[in-house]
């Protein structure tokens, strides 16, 4: 078994917990044990079977997307971080690929 921390946006989903127990041999398995028991957290660590974007998992410290991804080994005993961004940055693509127009900037404005 291994401990999951669970940051204050999230743990609403989890009943209040700041950290829950959670199985599996790798990060993929071990989001799937947690989504299974709060479904809550689906919608908010995974999209299209990956992990969100916005999301950084942790295992002992460092973030899976530098080593394999959801195939990252999770040991027994061993503490896995969840850490979705707090603030956006650029608006995403549209559907097109296309970027929404860049604002005027303020010293572009006083021209």
């Amino acid at each position: 078994m291994s401990k999951v921390r669970i940051p204050p946006m999230l743990r609403e989903e989890v009943g209040g917990a700041r950290e829950v127990p959670a199985e599996g041999a790798n990060v993929r398995e071990l989001l799937d044990d947690l989504m299974d028991r709060f479904p809550a957290l689906r919608a908010q660590l995974v999209r299209d079977d990956e992990i969100a974007p916005f999301v950084n998992v942790y295992v002992e410290g460092e973030d899976v997307r530098t080593l394999d991804g959801l195939d990252t080994p999770v040991a027994p005993g061993q503490t896995v971080i969840l850490l979705p961004a707090m603030a956006g940055g650029a608006e995403p693509p549209a559907v097109d690929g296309s970027r929404p127009a860049e604002p005027a900037s303020a010293a572009d404005s006083a021209r």
